[in-house]
């Protein structure tokens, strides 16, 4: 009996000790299995259609193109403009101007080298006093000689500004001509309205004149 017993003992602590044990839990190695990251596909921007598009001044364009090829030649921003009779005569009328200061140019150079050279013929100690056989201005004196040389040469100046001048002012009149070519004559208006002019203040009272108004509408 007490063999028995304590057979019975032995098999319940037997059965209570195998399942007071724990399963062991594998611990996986994190440096072999790392998850790969995720790439999210790049999703097209979505293009609003119905934003409108930038403001492009035409006028402020064809002026800047109208002084880049004016600059490079003149009269070539009016042709770029439009070739019409009147940018055409305007071409033709630069093209004179500078024909001609380059003709008067030319005669100017011409003369102050016949004078000056005349005044450093007398001057010159061989010569002096003397006045050279091929000067057509034989009766002048020395000090006529060297005012007509500075007229000369002040002349000659005055060409080469005058060369400025007209290219700037070509320049100048193939951007406005390019910006006017876009300028909408319909969005300007005019009012005339009646109105009253405080001429003068007197006696605490303002004297008014009756006149009339007129507003301009760009």
């Amino acid at each position: 009996m007490y063999k028995s017993l304590l057979l019975s003992v032995l098999f319940l602590f037997i059965g209570v000790t195998v399942s007071a044990q724990e399963n062991p839990v594998v611990k996986k190695d994190t440096l072999i299995n790392k998850t790969k990251p995720v790439i999210e596909p790049i999703r097209p921007q979505k293009v609003d259609t119905l934003k409108k598009p930038a403001y492009i001044n035409p006028g402020k364009i064809a002026g800047r193109r109208a002084v880049l090829s004016s600059l490079m030649l003149p009269g070539l921003g009016q042709i770029r403009n439009g070739v019409t009779v009147y940018r055409l005569a305007k071409v033709a009328g630069l093209y004179t101007g500078f024909t001609l200061l380059t003709i008067s140019f030319i005669d100017n150079s011409k003369n102050y080298k016949l004078f000056y050279n005349e005044i450093v013929y007398r001057r010159d100690p061989a010569h002096l006093g003397e006045k050279s056989p091929d000067f057509p201005y034989n009766n002048m004196d020395e000090q006529g000689l060297i005012t007509a040389k500075d007229l000369f040469r002040r002349n000659k100046e005055v060409i080469i500004f005058s060369y400025i001048g007209l290219y700037l002012l070509n320049v100048v009149e193939a951007y406005i001509d390019a910006r006017l070519k876009y300028f909408n004559v319909d969005d300007i208006g005019m009012k005339l309205s009646p109105g009253l002019i405080n001429t003068e203040y007197m006696y605490g009272y303002n004297n008014v004149t009756p006149g009339i108004k007129l507003t301009v509408r760009f």
